[in-house]
């Protein structure tokens, strides 16, 4: 898969990608991130790419002209309009069912904002999707795209050495994940659960499920109650029994 991230920073995008797993996938050429230094397209010398906003107020924005250029580089490189996901706290909120869907791309193009934000008519001309990590504000959306790309990478064939992994963590079935456990067997008067232990598979996932359901209700009753509306079945059985 091919990640071209439209940034003023690509180095930090580069620094931040280049170690791990995603690492040892771009070093596989199972990924591809190519960091697009937007100011590479200012049409001045001092490679300025932003302006004060029109009608006033504080900071500056990011002009349209370099953006677009940027973004027009890549689609003259690879040979078509790839999908365009712009970072920003106005986007809807990422998910995991976000990113399976991101994950089908050959090539992803995200953009990061930087100051104010971008002139909108740049974001009106290229920009697909708008998502958010979070409702919070970051400096740019460097940090918010590598979060993308992380999670986009783990679904995608051959970046994890072991494809059970990325199926059954955290949402990846709409529940938080059930307690992990190594050795020793005892550590500080704590013991790993017994069914742990048993080798029985069956009697091991019906455990798992269960302490998924309840780390989900403590702590993000939210999708407790989402996944309670689209599994009526199973509770219906539970009460029965």
């Amino acid at each position: 898969m091919n990640f071209h991230v439209l940034t003023l920073f690509p180095d930090m995008i580069r620094d931040g990608l280049n170690t791990s797993i995603t690492g040892r996938a771009i070093k596989a050429g199972i990924l591809n991130v190519n960091a697009v230094d937007i100011r590479d397209f200012s049409d001045n010398k001092y490679m300025k790419v932003d302006d004060y906003p029109y009608g006033g107020g504080a900071g500056m924005v990011m002009q349209p002209g370099p953006v677009c250029d940027a973004y027009e580089s890549v689609v003259s490189n690879i040979g078509k309009a790839p999908r365009v996901v712009y970072m920003t706290p106005q986007g809807h909120r990422f998910t995991q069912s976000i990113a399976e869907e991101l994950a089908k791309e050959e090539d992803l193009v995200i953009l990061c904002g930087h100051y104010e934000g971008i002139d909108e008519r740049a974001l009106e001309n290229i920009v697909t999707d708008y998502i958010s990590i979070g409702d919070y504000v970051l400096t740019g959306g460097e940090l918010a795209a590598m979060v993308v790309i992380d999670s986009v990478s783990r679904l995608v064939p051959g970046v994890l050495n072991n494809s059970e992994s990325a199926r059954m963590e955290s949402f990846s079935d709409g529940l938080l994940e059930y307690p992990q456990y190594t050795r020793p067997v005892e550590f500080r008067g704590s013991k790993v659960p017994e069914v742990l232990l048993s080798g029985h598979h069956g009697n091991i996932d019906a455990w798992r499920h269960e302490k998924s359901l309840e780390r989900t209700a403590k702590y993000r009753p939210d999708l407790y109650e989402e996944y309670k509306k689209e599994h009526p079945e199973e509770f219906e059985k539970n009460r029965k029994n």
